[in-house]
Protein backbone atom coordinates (compact mmCIF):
# COMPACT_ATOMS: atom_id res chain seq x y z
CA UNK A 1 0.00 0.00 0.00
CA UNK A 2 0.84 3.65 -0.22
CA UNK A 3 1.42 5.97 2.87
CA UNK A 4 2.64 9.58 3.78
CA UNK A 5 5.21 9.57 6.34
CA UNK A 6 4.27 11.42 9.89
CA UNK A 7 6.45 14.21 11.06
CA UNK A 8 7.28 16.65 13.51
CA UNK A 9 7.02 20.27 12.17
CA UNK A 10 7.06 23.18 14.26
CA UNK A 11 3.59 23.21 15.01
CA UNK A 12 3.70 19.54 16.57
CA UNK A 13 3.26 16.24 15.45
CA UNK A 14 1.36 16.39 12.09
CA UNK A 15 0.00 14.11 9.44
CA UNK A 16 -1.23 11.77 9.40
CA UNK A 17 -3.47 9.24 11.53
CA UNK A 18 -4.00 6.49 9.89
CA UNK A 19 -0.57 5.15 9.92
CA UNK A 20 -0.37 5.21 13.35
CA UNK A 21 -3.84 3.96 14.15
CA UNK A 22 -2.88 0.48 11.97
CA UNK A 23 0.59 0.27 14.53
CA UNK A 24 -1.66 0.56 17.11
CA UNK A 25 -3.98 -1.98 16.27
CA UNK A 26 -1.20 -4.31 15.24
CA UNK A 27 0.75 -3.67 19.15
CA UNK A 28 -3.02 -4.77 20.80
CA UNK A 29 -3.26 -7.36 18.61
CA UNK A 30 -3.66 -11.24 20.27
CA UNK A 31 -1.19 -12.60 18.00
CA UNK A 32 2.09 -12.54 16.50
CA UNK A 33 2.46 -9.29 14.08
CA UNK A 34 4.91 -8.46 11.52
CA UNK A 35 5.22 -5.02 9.85
CA UNK A 36 7.29 -4.08 7.57
CA UNK A 37 7.93 0.07 6.93
CA UNK A 38 9.91 1.10 3.77
CA UNK A 39 11.21 4.26 2.21
CA UNK A 40 14.33 6.12 1.18
CA UNK A 41 15.72 8.05 3.44
CA UNK A 42 14.89 11.36 4.82
CA UNK A 43 11.04 10.88 5.11
CA UNK A 44 10.09 10.21 8.92
CA UNK A 45 10.17 6.35 9.20
CA UNK A 46 11.96 6.36 12.31
CA UNK A 47 9.86 9.11 14.01
CA UNK A 48 6.58 7.54 12.90
CA UNK A 49 7.32 4.17 14.55
CA UNK A 50 8.50 6.20 17.38
CA UNK A 51 5.63 8.41 17.85
CA UNK A 52 3.25 5.22 17.02
CA UNK A 53 5.16 3.78 20.66
CA UNK A 54 4.90 6.86 22.94
CA UNK A 55 2.16 4.75 25.41
CA UNK A 56 4.09 1.56 25.33
CA UNK A 57 7.64 1.96 27.48
CA UNK A 58 8.29 -1.54 26.99
CA UNK A 59 9.01 -0.96 23.57
CA UNK A 60 12.77 -2.16 22.33
CA UNK A 61 13.73 0.12 19.52
CA UNK A 62 17.06 -0.37 18.26
CA UNK A 63 19.13 1.63 15.56
CA UNK A 64 21.06 -1.00 13.37
CA UNK A 65 24.41 0.61 11.75
CA UNK A 66 26.74 -0.78 9.81
CA UNK A 67 29.08 -2.63 12.35
CA UNK A 68 29.92 -6.05 12.76
CA UNK A 69 27.49 -9.14 13.18
CA UNK A 70 28.49 -9.95 17.04
CA UNK A 71 28.86 -5.78 17.64
CA UNK A 72 25.02 -5.49 16.68
CA UNK A 73 23.81 -8.51 18.14
CA UNK A 74 25.27 -7.52 21.89
CA UNK A 75 23.90 -3.50 21.40
CA UNK A 76 21.00 -4.79 20.54
CA UNK A 77 20.85 -7.35 23.69
CA UNK A 78 21.97 -4.03 25.53
CA UNK A 79 19.06 -1.88 23.90
CA UNK A 80 16.77 -4.89 24.71
CA UNK A 81 18.30 -5.29 28.29
CA UNK A 82 16.60 -1.58 29.87
CA UNK A 83 12.77 -3.34 29.16
CA UNK A 84 13.19 -6.66 29.54
CA UNK A 85 16.46 -7.52 31.95
CA UNK A 86 16.36 -10.87 31.54
CA UNK A 87 17.51 -11.47 28.11
CA UNK A 88 21.17 -10.85 29.28
CA UNK A 89 20.86 -14.59 30.54
CA UNK A 90 19.72 -15.87 26.74
CA UNK A 91 22.05 -17.34 24.69
CA UNK A 92 24.03 -14.62 22.54
CA UNK A 93 22.16 -15.94 19.04
CA UNK A 94 19.18 -13.98 17.03
CA UNK A 95 17.41 -16.63 16.97
CA UNK A 96 17.46 -17.24 20.87
CA UNK A 97 16.93 -13.20 21.81
CA UNK A 98 14.41 -12.79 18.95
CA UNK A 99 12.32 -16.01 20.27
CA UNK A 100 12.98 -15.05 23.81
CA UNK A 101 11.46 -10.97 23.36
CA UNK A 102 8.35 -13.25 21.22
CA UNK A 103 7.76 -15.07 24.67
CA UNK A 104 7.63 -11.80 26.31
CA UNK A 105 4.74 -10.36 24.18
CA UNK A 106 7.09 -7.78 23.57
CA UNK A 107 7.13 -4.92 20.56
CA UNK A 108 10.35 -5.17 18.53
CA UNK A 109 11.51 -2.59 16.33
CA UNK A 110 14.70 -3.12 13.69
CA UNK A 111 15.25 0.14 12.28
CA UNK A 112 17.44 0.03 9.23
CA UNK A 113 17.04 -3.55 8.81
CA UNK A 114 19.04 -3.65 5.90
CA UNK A 115 22.58 -3.26 8.24
CA UNK A 116 21.47 -6.13 10.06
CA UNK A 117 21.11 -8.42 7.00
CA UNK A 118 24.65 -7.35 5.61
CA UNK A 119 25.86 -8.51 8.35
CA UNK A 120 24.03 -11.53 8.72
CA UNK A 121 21.99 -12.89 5.62
CA UNK A 122 19.97 -15.70 7.56
CA UNK A 123 17.87 -12.98 9.63
CA UNK A 124 14.95 -13.03 7.42
CA UNK A 125 15.24 -16.37 7.78
CA UNK A 126 15.12 -17.20 11.53
CA UNK A 127 12.42 -14.65 11.47
CA UNK A 128 10.75 -16.41 8.56
CA UNK A 129 10.71 -19.67 10.65
CA UNK A 130 9.52 -17.97 14.07
CA UNK A 131 6.75 -16.83 12.11
CA UNK A 132 5.77 -20.04 10.54
CA UNK A 133 6.71 -22.69 13.48
CA UNK A 134 7.31 -20.57 16.75
CA UNK A 135 4.82 -17.70 17.84
CA UNK A 136 1.51 -19.68 17.74
CA UNK A 137 0.87 -18.61 21.03
CA UNK A 138 2.95 -15.05 21.04
CA UNK A 139 1.21 -11.26 20.54
CA UNK A 140 4.88 -9.97 20.11
CA UNK A 141 4.73 -7.43 17.30
CA UNK A 142 8.53 -6.97 15.10
CA UNK A 143 8.53 -3.67 12.74
CA UNK A 144 11.30 -3.96 10.08
CA UNK A 145 12.23 -0.78 9.28
CA UNK A 146 14.51 0.19 6.12
CA UNK A 147 15.39 2.78 3.59
CA UNK A 148 17.54 0.77 1.12
CA UNK A 149 14.08 -0.28 -1.03
CA UNK A 150 16.05 -3.25 -2.33
CA UNK A 151 17.16 -5.11 0.43
CA UNK A 152 13.61 -4.75 2.06
CA UNK A 153 12.16 -6.05 -0.83
CA UNK A 154 14.52 -9.25 -1.14
CA UNK A 155 13.87 -9.71 2.60
CA UNK A 156 10.20 -9.33 3.18
CA UNK A 157 8.59 -7.79 -0.18
CA UNK A 158 9.07 -9.64 -3.49
CA UNK A 159 7.70 -13.35 -4.11
CA UNK A 160 10.55 -14.90 -3.56
CA UNK A 161 11.72 -12.93 -0.13
CA UNK A 162 11.82 -15.21 2.95
CA UNK A 163 9.09 -13.24 5.09
CA UNK A 164 6.84 -12.98 1.58
CA UNK A 165 3.61 -12.90 2.97
CA UNK A 166 4.38 -12.75 6.71
CA UNK A 167 3.66 -9.31 7.11
CA UNK A 168 -0.22 -7.60 8.43
CA UNK A 169 1.27 -4.56 7.64
CA UNK A 170 3.39 -3.37 4.82
CA UNK A 171 3.84 1.05 4.54
CA UNK A 172 5.71 2.36 2.10
CA UNK A 173 6.35 5.81 2.77
CA UNK A 174 6.38 8.72 0.82
CA UNK A 175 6.62 12.65 0.98
CA UNK A 176 4.14 14.49 2.94
CA UNK A 177 1.44 16.34 0.84
CA UNK A 178 1.33 20.14 -0.14
CA UNK A 179 -1.01 21.24 2.85
CA UNK A 180 1.31 19.02 5.38
CA UNK A 181 4.56 20.50 4.29
CA UNK A 182 3.29 23.60 4.26
CA UNK A 183 2.53 22.90 7.87
CA UNK A 184 6.42 23.76 8.33
CA UNK A 185 6.18 27.68 7.69
CA UNK A 186 3.28 28.17 10.33
CA UNK A 187 1.54 30.83 7.31
CA UNK A 188 4.39 32.41 6.66
CA UNK A 189 4.48 31.95 3.05
CA UNK A 190 2.42 33.75 0.60
CA UNK A 191 0.58 30.82 -1.58
CA UNK A 192 2.94 31.69 -4.42
CA UNK A 193 5.32 31.50 -2.34
CA UNK A 194 4.26 28.21 -0.53
CA UNK A 195 3.97 26.84 -4.60
CA UNK A 196 8.08 27.93 -5.17
CA UNK A 197 9.04 26.33 -1.85
CA UNK A 198 7.00 23.26 -2.95
CA UNK A 199 8.44 22.77 -6.37
CA UNK A 200 11.95 23.06 -4.78
CA UNK A 201 11.86 20.88 -1.52
CA UNK A 202 9.10 18.79 -1.91
CA UNK A 203 7.59 17.14 0.62
CA UNK A 204 10.84 15.76 2.61
CA UNK A 205 10.62 16.19 5.66
CA UNK A 206 14.22 16.71 6.07
CA UNK A 207 14.50 19.11 3.58
CA UNK A 208 11.90 20.95 4.87
CA UNK A 209 13.16 21.57 7.96
CA UNK A 210 16.53 23.24 6.39
CA UNK A 211 14.45 26.27 4.80
CA UNK A 212 13.91 29.25 7.07
CA UNK A 213 10.90 30.84 6.53
CA UNK A 214 11.87 34.21 7.40
CA UNK A 215 14.09 34.16 4.47
CA UNK A 216 13.66 34.67 0.23
CA UNK A 217 13.70 31.33 -1.82
CA UNK A 218 16.75 32.78 -3.47
CA UNK A 219 18.60 32.74 -0.25
CA UNK A 220 17.24 29.79 1.15
CA UNK A 221 18.17 27.76 -2.04
CA UNK A 222 21.54 29.45 -2.14
CA UNK A 223 22.51 28.98 1.42
CA UNK A 224 21.37 24.77 1.80
CA UNK A 225 21.89 23.88 -2.56
CA UNK A 226 24.17 25.89 -4.00
CA UNK A 227 26.75 26.70 -1.50
CA UNK A 228 29.77 23.70 -2.02
CA UNK A 229 29.34 23.59 2.20
CA UNK A 230 24.70 23.56 2.29
CA UNK A 231 23.29 21.00 3.91
CA UNK A 232 21.42 19.93 1.07
CA UNK A 233 24.12 20.37 -1.95
CA UNK A 234 24.91 16.47 -2.46
CA UNK A 235 21.93 15.29 -1.35
CA UNK A 236 20.46 13.46 -4.14
CA UNK A 237 24.09 12.17 -4.73
CA UNK A 238 24.44 10.71 -1.21
CA UNK A 239 21.06 8.79 -1.11
CA UNK A 240 21.65 7.53 -5.02
CA UNK A 241 24.84 6.18 -3.77
CA UNK A 242 23.50 4.83 -0.67
CA UNK A 243 21.27 2.49 -3.42
CA UNK A 244 22.74 2.14 -6.41
CA UNK A 245 26.40 0.26 -6.79
CA UNK A 246 26.92 1.73 -10.49
CA UNK A 247 24.91 5.11 -10.32
CA UNK A 248 26.57 6.62 -13.64
CA UNK A 249 23.77 5.48 -15.64
CA UNK A 250 21.34 6.67 -14.03
CA UNK A 251 22.51 10.08 -13.06
CA UNK A 252 22.57 10.27 -16.92
CA UNK A 253 18.98 9.02 -17.15
CA UNK A 254 18.02 11.32 -14.44
CA UNK A 255 19.36 14.88 -15.65
CA UNK A 256 17.88 13.51 -18.55
CA UNK A 257 14.62 13.58 -17.61
CA UNK A 258 14.97 16.74 -15.81
CA UNK A 259 16.35 18.32 -18.90
CA UNK A 260 12.88 17.65 -20.59
CA UNK A 261 14.00 14.52 -22.44
CA UNK A 262 10.53 13.36 -21.25
CA UNK A 263 10.04 10.09 -23.57
CA UNK A 264 11.92 6.73 -23.95
CA UNK A 265 13.34 7.65 -27.02
CA UNK A 266 14.67 11.51 -25.84
CA UNK A 267 16.23 9.73 -22.90
CA UNK A 268 17.83 7.05 -25.07
CA UNK A 269 19.43 9.85 -27.46
CA UNK A 270 20.51 11.99 -24.64
CA UNK A 271 22.46 9.45 -22.52
CA UNK A 272 23.73 7.14 -25.26
CA UNK A 273 21.66 4.43 -24.01
CA UNK A 274 20.31 1.36 -26.49
CA UNK A 275 16.44 1.92 -26.31
CA UNK A 276 16.09 -1.79 -25.56
CA UNK A 277 18.43 -1.61 -22.11
CA UNK A 278 16.55 1.55 -21.39
CA UNK A 279 14.05 -0.48 -19.69
CA UNK A 280 16.02 -2.24 -17.16
CA UNK A 281 17.29 1.26 -15.82
CA UNK A 282 13.78 2.82 -15.81
CA UNK A 283 12.28 -0.23 -14.21
CA UNK A 284 14.70 -0.22 -11.27
CA UNK A 285 14.44 3.89 -11.07
CA UNK A 286 10.32 3.57 -10.39
CA UNK A 287 11.07 0.67 -8.09
CA UNK A 288 13.11 2.97 -5.98
CA UNK A 289 10.20 5.39 -6.35
CA UNK A 290 12.55 8.02 -8.24
CA UNK A 291 10.95 7.88 -11.42
CA UNK A 292 7.04 7.91 -12.57
CA UNK A 293 5.81 6.22 -16.12
CA UNK A 294 2.82 8.95 -16.99
CA UNK A 295 0.54 8.78 -19.60
CA UNK A 296 -2.45 10.75 -21.01
CA UNK A 297 -5.48 10.63 -18.52
CA UNK A 298 -7.42 9.10 -21.10
CA UNK A 299 -5.11 6.31 -21.70
CA UNK A 300 -4.06 2.76 -19.98
CA UNK A 301 -0.31 2.87 -18.83
CA UNK A 302 0.09 -0.78 -20.37
CA UNK A 303 -0.87 0.63 -23.96
CA UNK A 304 -0.17 3.54 -24.45
CA UNK A 305 2.75 4.72 -26.98
CA UNK A 306 2.34 8.23 -25.66
CA UNK A 307 4.13 7.45 -22.26
CA UNK A 308 6.36 10.61 -20.76
CA UNK A 309 8.93 9.87 -17.67
CA UNK A 310 9.07 11.83 -14.67
CA UNK A 311 11.01 12.36 -11.58
CA UNK A 312 9.26 12.10 -9.06
CA UNK A 313 10.87 14.26 -6.27
CA UNK A 314 10.34 17.84 -6.73
CA UNK A 315 13.68 18.36 -4.77
CA UNK A 316 15.46 16.01 -7.04
CA UNK A 317 13.98 17.26 -9.97
CA UNK A 318 15.65 20.41 -9.27
CA UNK A 319 19.03 19.50 -8.12
CA UNK A 320 19.19 17.64 -11.17
CA UNK A 321 18.09 20.68 -13.36
CA UNK A 322 20.22 23.23 -12.26
CA UNK A 323 22.76 21.86 -9.61
CA UNK A 324 24.22 18.25 -10.93
CA UNK A 325 27.01 19.07 -12.81
CA UNK A 326 27.22 22.75 -12.81
CA UNK A 327 29.44 23.48 -9.63
CA UNK A 328 32.18 25.51 -10.94
CA UNK A 329 29.59 27.87 -12.81
CA UNK A 330 27.89 29.07 -9.20
CA UNK A 331 31.18 29.17 -7.65
CA UNK A 332 32.51 32.08 -10.47
CA UNK A 333 28.99 33.86 -9.91
CA UNK A 334 28.89 33.64 -5.90
CA UNK A 335 25.91 35.13 -4.01
CA UNK A 336 24.49 36.10 -7.35
CA UNK A 337 23.78 32.66 -8.98
CA UNK A 338 19.81 31.82 -7.81
CA UNK A 339 19.03 35.20 -9.03
CA UNK A 340 21.00 35.47 -12.35
CA UNK A 341 21.56 31.71 -13.13
CA UNK A 342 18.40 29.97 -11.50
CA UNK A 343 15.48 32.63 -11.22
CA UNK A 344 14.67 33.69 -14.64
CA UNK A 345 13.61 29.76 -15.22
CA UNK A 346 12.36 28.69 -11.99
CA UNK A 347 8.12 30.12 -13.02
CA UNK A 348 9.14 28.00 -16.12
CA UNK A 349 10.18 24.94 -14.08
CA UNK A 350 7.47 25.44 -11.33
CA UNK A 351 4.39 25.30 -13.75
CA UNK A 352 4.41 21.08 -13.56
CA UNK A 353 4.26 21.32 -10.02
CA UNK A 354 1.45 23.97 -10.03
CA UNK A 355 -0.51 21.57 -12.46
CA UNK A 356 -0.30 18.71 -10.00
CA UNK A 357 -1.28 21.32 -7.60
CA UNK A 358 -4.14 22.25 -9.79
CA UNK A 359 -5.08 18.63 -10.59
CA UNK A 360 -5.62 17.23 -6.83
CA UNK A 361 -7.48 20.62 -6.07
CA UNK A 362 -10.35 20.39 -8.48
CA UNK A 363 -12.25 17.97 -6.78
CA UNK A 364 -12.34 20.27 -3.57
CA UNK A 365 -12.83 23.11 -5.79
CA UNK A 366 -15.91 21.35 -7.74
CA UNK A 367 -17.53 19.76 -4.91
CA UNK A 368 -20.81 19.19 -7.32
CA UNK A 369 -19.35 16.59 -9.68
CA UNK A 370 -17.75 13.12 -8.65
CA UNK A 371 -14.11 13.83 -10.39
CA UNK A 372 -13.36 9.88 -10.84
CA UNK A 373 -9.78 10.72 -12.10
CA UNK A 374 -7.49 13.49 -12.96
CA UNK A 375 -4.52 14.33 -14.86
CA UNK A 376 -2.61 15.80 -18.11
CA UNK A 377 -3.57 14.95 -21.48
CA UNK A 378 -1.07 15.48 -24.55
CA UNK A 379 -1.07 14.66 -28.38
CA UNK A 380 1.85 15.49 -30.66
CA UNK A 381 2.60 19.32 -29.45
CA UNK A 382 -0.90 19.87 -27.84
CA UNK A 383 -1.49 19.89 -24.22
CA UNK A 384 -4.20 20.20 -21.77
CA UNK A 385 -3.10 20.95 -18.12
CA UNK A 386 -6.16 19.73 -15.89
CA UNK A 387 -8.37 17.21 -17.12
CA UNK A 388 -11.56 15.70 -14.88
CA UNK A 389 -12.80 12.61 -16.04
CA UNK A 390 -16.57 12.40 -14.24
CA UNK A 391 -18.73 9.58 -13.02
CA UNK A 392 -21.72 11.62 -15.30
CA UNK A 393 -21.34 12.90 -18.70
CA UNK A 394 -19.41 16.73 -17.72
CA UNK A 395 -15.47 16.93 -19.13
CA UNK A 396 -13.72 19.32 -17.19
CA UNK A 397 -10.70 20.34 -18.83
CA UNK A 398 -8.00 23.42 -17.48
CA UNK A 399 -5.66 25.40 -18.17
CA UNK A 400 -2.68 26.97 -15.84
CA UNK A 401 0.10 29.61 -15.78
CA UNK A 402 2.51 30.38 -12.81
CA UNK A 403 3.76 33.33 -14.87
CA UNK A 404 4.42 37.10 -13.57
CA UNK A 405 1.71 38.30 -16.60
CA UNK A 406 -1.84 37.67 -16.14
CA UNK A 407 -3.58 34.87 -17.91
CA UNK A 408 -4.75 35.97 -21.37
CA UNK A 409 -7.50 35.05 -23.70
CA UNK A 410 -5.41 33.30 -26.17
CA UNK A 411 -5.25 30.61 -23.24
CA UNK A 412 -8.59 29.83 -23.07
CA UNK A 413 -9.24 29.92 -26.69
CA UNK A 414 -6.04 27.43 -27.03
CA UNK A 415 -7.88 25.06 -24.72
CA UNK A 416 -11.36 25.09 -26.27
CA UNK A 417 -9.62 24.27 -29.59
CA UNK A 418 -7.32 21.15 -27.91
CA UNK A 419 -10.63 20.14 -26.36
CA UNK A 420 -11.81 19.40 -29.55
CA UNK A 421 -9.55 16.79 -29.96
CA UNK A 422 -9.60 15.07 -26.77
CA UNK A 423 -11.51 12.12 -27.26
CA UNK A 424 -13.70 10.99 -23.99
CA UNK A 425 -17.10 9.36 -23.98
CA UNK A 426 -19.01 9.47 -20.77
CA UNK A 427 -19.91 6.28 -19.45
CA UNK A 428 -23.52 6.18 -20.19
CA UNK A 429 -22.49 6.48 -23.93
CA UNK A 430 -24.47 9.81 -24.85
CA UNK A 431 -23.25 13.13 -25.41
CA UNK A 432 -20.40 14.97 -23.42
CA UNK A 433 -20.46 18.40 -21.98
CA UNK A 434 -17.72 20.51 -21.35
CA UNK A 435 -16.69 22.69 -18.33
CA UNK A 436 -13.61 24.77 -18.27
CA UNK A 437 -11.42 26.08 -15.41
CA UNK A 438 -8.30 28.58 -15.44
CA UNK A 439 -5.76 28.46 -12.97
CA UNK A 440 -3.11 31.62 -12.71
CA UNK A 441 -0.79 32.75 -10.14
CA UNK A 442 -1.09 36.66 -11.55
CA UNK A 443 -4.57 36.85 -12.24
CA UNK A 444 -6.35 37.56 -15.80
CA UNK A 445 -6.93 40.02 -18.46
CA UNK A 446 -10.17 41.69 -18.63
CA UNK A 447 -10.99 39.62 -21.69
CA UNK A 448 -11.07 36.56 -19.65
CA UNK A 449 -13.03 37.87 -16.60
CA UNK A 450 -15.78 39.20 -18.90
CA UNK A 451 -15.57 35.50 -20.20
CA UNK A 452 -16.50 34.01 -17.10
CA UNK A 453 -18.78 36.75 -15.88
CA UNK A 454 -21.25 35.77 -19.05
CA UNK A 455 -20.61 31.94 -19.57
CA UNK A 456 -21.66 29.49 -16.88
CA UNK A 457 -19.17 26.48 -18.00
CA UNK A 458 -15.53 28.86 -16.90
CA UNK A 459 -14.61 29.55 -13.60
CA UNK A 460 -11.32 31.37 -12.87
CA UNK A 461 -8.86 30.26 -10.14
CA UNK A 462 -6.62 31.97 -8.49
CA UNK A 463 -3.38 30.28 -6.39
CA UNK A 464 -4.76 31.69 -3.32
CA UNK A 465 -7.92 29.01 -4.07
CA UNK A 466 -5.72 26.38 -5.37
CA UNK A 467 -3.77 26.35 -1.97
CA UNK A 468 -7.10 27.05 -0.15
CA UNK A 469 -8.51 23.93 -1.43
CA UNK A 470 -5.90 22.38 -1.20
CA UNK A 471 -4.98 22.77 2.56
CA UNK A 472 -8.40 22.62 3.58
CA UNK A 473 -9.09 19.08 2.76
CA UNK A 474 -5.76 18.66 4.31
CA UNK A 475 -6.96 20.39 8.01
CA UNK A 476 -10.38 17.88 7.73
CA UNK A 477 -8.72 14.45 6.77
Amino acid sequence: MSAWCVVIAMTGFVNRTEELERLRALYESPDAELAVIFGRRRLGKTELVRHSLRDYDDAVVYQAKQKTSALQLQQFIDTAADAHPGITRIREDWEAVLGYLADQDAIVVLDEFPYLIEQDESLPSVLQAMFDHELADSAATFVLVGSSISMMEEAALLGNSPLYGRASLKLDIGQLPFAAAMQFFEGQLTPTDQVRTWAVFGGVPYYLEEVDPTASLGANVQETILSRHGTLHDEPDYVLRMELQEPTRYFSILEAIAGGRTSRNEVAGTTGIEYNQLSTYLDRLGRLRLVDQHVPVTERKERSKRSRYRIRDPFFRFWFRFVYGTDEQYDEVGEDAFEMLIEPDLADFASQPFEDLCNTAVRTLYPDMTIRQTGQWWYGEHEIDVVGLTTGDTLLIGECKFQESPLSYDALSGLERHAEELRWTPDSGGSRREKYALFSRSGFTTAVEEAAAERDDLRLFAIEDVVDALTSVENHA
